[in-house]
């Protein structure tokens, strides 16, 4: 009993003690690591992963998989940038509707929200596995993000917008508090509601959910809806940030997301994990994009590594199934 009691608590802490050793060892390898510029850059960088990580927790502990996270985030951004600076303009009535960053920012989220509603209506209604169903969305979600901007950058924003992603408040980027608000709205959504109830129970047992009267399906449309809008505020992120909505932007975030989830302790079972430690994870694979950059590691091996590491954290996840 004792013996299993330190694994517990081992395993309980395994994705502290592994970047506690990442980051000791980058200190020790590169100059540049530790330093108050780089944290920020860390930071800045993950933010877009925390945003897009949180909604993919929220999916997988319903025992779903969310693929097109990284399209609708490209897709989202190029709606953003395409009604800021151009609007909708309709000649036939002589009509133009310009937008504010305000309604531009409800636009996306609108966007994204209606993209993740397809996605959870095809799996609830018609009982597609999420693996195809957002598959099928992050080519849809692409075609439609290369349509709007017909395969051309959109640029050109402007200061109030750019703010969004470059700014500072109080110190701090603000991106980094966007993503501080999304984690703690959803900490408060997940282990406070019944909503967040319902998500952990559809995760550990849909047949006995069911069978105590939760809503299944709605249940899953709203988490799928959730995690469109999620993904809709990075793309807001990685769109003022660069001040333009790159048609190409978010390809593989989706792979990024899932790997922070995993490492963070969710189980790709469902029923059993948390943001904070999707938000762990997010640190632990942002730390690592970063020291594989600041170490001059070729991108064709970074993706190995970052591929490696994602089979890791599954295998230790079964492995702690098993031990449990």
């Amino acid at each position: 009993m004792l013996t299993l009691k330190k694994y517990s608590n081992i395993a309980r802490f395994q994705s502290l003690i592994a970047l506690f050793l990442m980051c000791l060892a980058l200190a020790l390898m590169t100059d540049n690591f530790m330093t108050t510029d780089n944290f920020w850059n860390v930071m800045r960088q993950i933010s877009v992963n925390v945003c897009i990580s949180v909604g993919m927790t929220l999916v997988i502990l319903t025992a779903g998989i969310d693929l097109s996270v990284g399209s609708i985030l490209a897709f989202c951004g190029a709606v953003t940038a395409g009604l800021l600076k151009y609007g909708i303009a309709i000649p036939e009535v002589n009509l133009f509707v310009g937008f504010t960053v305000f309604g531009v920012i409800v636009s996306g989220f609108v966007a994204g929200g209606a993209l993740g509603f397809v996605n959870g209506y095809a799996i609830t209604k018609f009982k597609v596995p999420p693996f195809v169903a957002t598959l099928a969305m992050l080519t849809m979600a692409r075609g439609f993000t290369m349509l709007w901007t017909k395969g051309h950058p959109i640029t050109g924003l402007g200061e109030s917008f750019g703010f969004l992603g470059t700014g500072w408040f109080l110190g701090i980027p603000m991106p980094v508090w966007v993503s501080g608000l999304v984690v703690i709205i959803a900490v408060v959504v997940t282990s406070k509601t019944r909503f967040g109830r319902y998500i952990y129970a559809i995760g550990g047992n849909e047949n006995a959910a069911r069978l105590s009267g939760i809503p299944i399906n709605k249940i899953k449309i709203w988490v799928y809806v959730l995690a469109g809008v999620l993904a809709a505020v990075g793309g807001l992120l990685v769109t003022a940030r660069l001040d333009s909505a790159q048609p190409n932007a978010g390809i593989s975030y989706e792979l990024d997301a899932i790997a922070a989830v995993v490492i963070g302790g969710t189980s790709l079972a469902g029923g059993r994990g948390t943001i904070l430690g999707t938000v762990l994870g997010a640190v632990i694979i942002g730390v690592l994009n970063n020291g594989l950059v600041l170490l001059d590691v070729s991108p064709f091996w970074q993706q190995v590594i970052k591929g490696l590491v994602i089979l890791l954290a599954v295998i230790i996840d079964k492995t702690n199934k098993r031990g449990e």
